[in-house]
């Protein structure tokens, strides 16, 4: 039989969900429609295996904060009665037969990059459901991403078109604009459009620090910022080797009766 695996990012889907409730404070409400939800996403995608991946509520900013401090140092904190009730989500999504793997020492995004490479190198169908674009880096013929609220597919046309640049160059660019959601910086006066032309001259972020035909107007910003750049771009690249304690076994999906 063949794989099919969809990954939910389960907290870019629940805090969307919880944002668009009238009542903040209703969990139970924000429940139902998140398993609306995914009722929508299963007919769709008809997996023969599922899993919602959950960041821990009390994980620190962890090696990335390291790399660059100011990461996600800005952001605002989960509303209080979203994290109180998210024991609640997470049981609903039980009761659909969608199993919760829960994060601990590594964010969400790395857990889910190395679940979906693990199994899309081995030949399985990945689907992840998020808006994040930062999953995109993962792109291949056996791993694709799904925005379910623009119900849309972030492939590699709809990168070159938003990006212009390739899927594989993804980090490369954002080690020159950064990530402003995220508070990474990028290089100073390197914008998007810059930023795609050099790496579509150039391929890499060390193929262009290594240039030596770089205009001037160019190399007076990238000069002096190359540990910069490489880190940041560090710091967008999703680890893929989470030593993950599960099998896929563990993750079948079996629809609640």
């Amino acid at each position: 039989m063949s794989i099919h695996l969809v990954i939910i990012d389960a907290m870019n889907l629940i805090r969307r969900v919880h944002a668009a409730q009238p009542n903040p404070d209703d969990i139970a409400g924000a429940a139902q429609v998140c398993c609306r939800a995914l009722n929508k996403i299963i007919k769709e995608a008809e997996p023969t295996h599922m899993v919602a991946v959950f960041d821990h509520a009390e994980q620190d900013r962890g090696w990335r904060a390291e790399l660059v401090p100011e990461y996600k140092q800005g952001r605002k904190p989960m509303p209080e009665a979203l994290q109180q009730g998210l024991n609640k989500i997470q049981d609903a999504f039980w009761d659909m037969g969608i199993d919760s793997l829960l994060s601990s020492g590594d964010e969400a995004d790395d857990m889910i990059a190395t679940l979906a490479l693990k199994v899309g190198s081995h030949n399985g169908q990945v689907t992840i459901i998020s808006t994040d674009k930062g999953y995109c880096q993962l792109l291949h013929p056996t791993i694709r991403i799904r925005d379910y609220f623009q119900q849309r597919w972030l492939d590699t046309p709809f990168i070159e078109k938003e990006f212009s640049v390739l899927a594989s160059q993804l980090t490369d660019y954002w080690g020159l604009v950064g990530i402003s959601s995220s508070g990474v910086s990028g290089v100073p006066g390197i914008g998007p459009k810059t930023a795609s032309t050099l790496l579509q001259r150039y391929g890499t972020l060390e193929q262009l620090f290594a240039a030596e035909d770089i205009e001037p107007k160019w190399a007076k910003k990238l000069d002096g910022n190359q540990a910069l750049a490489l880190r940041c771009k560090q710091v967008a690249t999703l680890k893929t080797d989470i030593i993950l304690g599960f099998n896929l076994q563990d993750i079948r999906f079996n629809p609640a009766q």
